[in-house]
């Protein structure tokens, strides 16, 4: 679950977004920039990065590293979200019952330190980030059996069960070869400020504020674009925002507030590349709080969830409503939270609330949390608190946490309406919704005793949401598969375990110098792209 303040953060109050003088601070200068070759890269971020291991990694600034240092056993065409191999040489033979992947290597290739890659090592990379316990350990450990390594180059996975998505999940940027002779395989035992792997750049150094990457000589594939790239971590989007301005960073990514982006769009100077992005913010809905735990009061939520108001207001237009937990250029996505029809969607909610006792004579309270540490949060709830109370008899009382507390009490049931955010560990549908949906253990009368909706926080509990999930799993079927999604996605909007309000959308700022800035389909930020335009003569 890629969750927390590493994610994207538009917005501070907007009422004081006038008054912000981004130009004003002087830049935190990179320190290594006084002697810098002309054709270095320099990425500025406010994104934060406390471990490079690919066993305990999950941030997508992270990710976005790893993709570079690393190669997994298949990865994504550039400019599509289709698969293809990159230390595999084909896609995988997968076996009648869906259980059995077999996947045949590429030769030739050496990790950073001299070692050569193989069946064996590539085993001994994914056992080890299911044993070590890390933090993405369960997108391997939830769904695979064994992994052996059937032939120096060949390599075979056995699933628990059926999982059609399995390849996806293979892409990911922490399932990559990492060489057996700098790692161990143990409980907690991470390496986090070294990386040696097979990938087009190796790690030269991991400083306190900044990371230096080069060229890797012996590179099986397409060398980089650049020899030498640098990652400056700025302590604030000020401080990035002047960066890119004075040329001290070539390249920003992570994170600009709305303001800032504004002004940066209307320099003409300035690149500016923008995408739909693949993160869900939304809402979680603790089934077991009154007045919660009654489904007419969770409808009536989603019957008048502020979207565009917060689109506006809070982020400049600069993210788009989320009608559905699935990201709108995902397959199977369908708009079941998007309202229409009579009677008007106030009506309608009032409506069901009273059929919950509730009413302006008898109103009820709800407390909503957010996480402090995300500077737009507070305007969102301030935003969807005005609207509620506006328009039902609802007194939301709005109440901050720390992320960190946050996450360790989610699963213990104390927050009836918290404020979160989702970034997909695999691209597809079922990312966004078995995570939110699936139960291990539970009753419908308690809800869910074991399992991942405990863990966000809603403790959802439907034998019809496990089934459906199950039958997802199993299908190869495109259309059917895709009908079997829109069947879970429906089923959220009837029973409101979850309301989805806004989509992120990812930007990347750069001198006009640079060349190679994209993102991707799969909103990754393929570093290796970027170089400086030859000086003219």
């Amino acid at each position: 679950m890629r969750r927390g303040g590493s994610k994207v953060r538009y917005g501070w109050f907007w009422w004081l977004l006038p008054l912000v003088l981004v130009g004003c601070r002087q830049p935190e200068p990179p320190p290594f920039t006084q002697e810098r070759d002309p054709n270095q890269i320099i990425i500025g971020t406010t994104a934060k990065v406390s471990t490079l291991d690919p066993a305990d990694a999950y941030t997508v600034f992270a990710g976005n590293v790893l993709l570079a240092l690393g190669d997994r056993l298949y990865t994504y065409k550039t400019g599509t979200t289709a698969l293809q191999p990159q230390l595999a040489t084909a896609l995988p033979q997968v076996s009648g019952d869906g259980l059995t992947y077999r996947m045949p290597l590429r030769r030739g290739v050496v990790f950073q330190d001299g070692e050569p890659f193989n069946a064996e090592a590539m085993r001994f990379s994914l056992q080890r980030f299911m044993e070590n316990g890390g933090r993405p350990a369960f997108l391997l450990k939830n769904v695979v059996a064994d992994i052996r390594a059937t032939g120096e180059y060949e390599l075979t996975i056995r699933l628990q069960k059926p999982f059609a998505p399995f390849p996806s999940v293979l892409a990911f940027s922490g399932l990559c070869a990492v060489s057996p002779k700098a790692y161990t395989i143990g409980a907690g035992q991470f390496q986090p400020r070294i990386f040696v792997g097979t990938g087009s750049y190796q790690l030269v150094n991991f400083g306190t504020d900044s990371l230096k990457l080069k060229r890797f000589p012996q590179y099986w594939g397409t060398p980089p674009a650049s020899a030498n790239l640098d990652i400056q971590f700025l302590t604030s989007s000020a401080n990035l925002y002047n960066a890119l301005q004075t040329g001290a960073v070539d390249v920003a990514y992570q994170f600009l507030e709305p303001q800032q982006i504004k002004q940066l769009q209307a320099q003409q100077e300035i690149q500016v590349v923008s995408s739909d992005g693949t993160g869900i913010n939304y809402l979680t809905l603790n089934r077991n709080q009154p007045p919660l735990d009654k489904k007419e009061v969770r409808q009536a939520l989603a019957l008048t969830m502020p979207r565009e108001l917060v689109q506006q207001r809070v982020f400049q237009n600069l993210v788009e409503p989320a009608f559905s937990m699935v990201p709108s250029s995902l397959p199977g996505y369908q708009p079941v939270f998007r309202v229409t029809g009579e009677p008007p969607a106030v009506l309608r909610a009032k409506e069901l609330l009273s059929k919950a006792g509730i009413s302006l004579t008898q109103p009820a309270r709800i407390d909503l949390w957010y996480r402090s540490n995300i500077p737009s949060h507070i305007q969102v709830v301030s935003t969807i608190k005005a609207t509620i109370e506006r328009d039902l008899p609802l007194q939301l009382t709005l109440q901050p946490v720390d992320s960190t507390t946050a996450y360790q009490n989610l699963e213990k049931g104390i927050y009836p309406l918290f404020l979160l955010d989702w970034y997909p560990d695999f691209l597809d549908a079922d990312n966004y919704l078995e995570p939110f949906m699936s139960c291990q253990k539970g009753t419908v009368a308690e809800g869910c005793l074991e399992g991942s909706s405990r863990t966000f926080g809603s403790f959802y509990y439907s034998p019809q949401a496990n089934s459906l999930l199950a039958q997802s799993r199993r299908s190869t079927n495109v259309p059917q598969r895709l009908a079997l999604l829109g069947e879970l996605q429906k089923l959220m909007a009837a029973d409101v375990p979850y309301i989805p309000v806004w989509q992120s959308r990812e930007f990347v700022f750069a001198r006009p110098e640079v060349q190679g800035v994209r993102l991707e389909p799969t909103q990754t930020f393929p570093f290796w792209l970027l170089k400086k335009a030859s000086p003219s003569p």
